[in-house]
């Protein structure tokens, strides 16, 4: 196997590259800085603005996730009750009550925050 070795011509290509990569980074973390640096009730402000948009899709999913765990719910306590069991009112009392929490939850949040 024959030997290669980089010629000093192709090392010094290869520093050249690099202080400009370097210089290149140096630059984009000073834009950087500059773009993140604002006024700090005004990124508050942004960021309250955002999670009260998000906040609706949110509750919406909560009741999306409350309707699927009920109707999971449902279906077992339905198989335990024609098997027989004996603790499917306790099963079907958990499963409502799961379901109950999601849609309180949600609801006293709404109200507590004035969204």
């Amino acid at each position: 196997m024959k030997n290669q070795f980089i010629t000093p011509k192709q090392q010094l290509f290869a520093k050249f590259l690099l202080a400009i990569f370097i210089v290149n980074a140096y630059f984009m973390l000073m834009d950087a800085t500059d773009a993140l640096a604002q006024d700090g009730s005004a990124g508050i402000n942004q960021a309250t603005t955002m999670v009260k948009s998000y906040f609706d899709a949110g509750c919406n999913l909560m009741y999306a996730i409350g309707a699927v765990v009920g109707i999971v719910g449902a279906i077992k306590v339905y198989r335990k009750w024609n098997e027989g069991e004996p603790d499917t009112n306790k099963v079907a009392a958990a499963w409502f009550g799961s379901c109950i929490f999601l849609v309180v939850v949600a609801t006293v949040i709404k109200s507590f925050f004035g969204l």
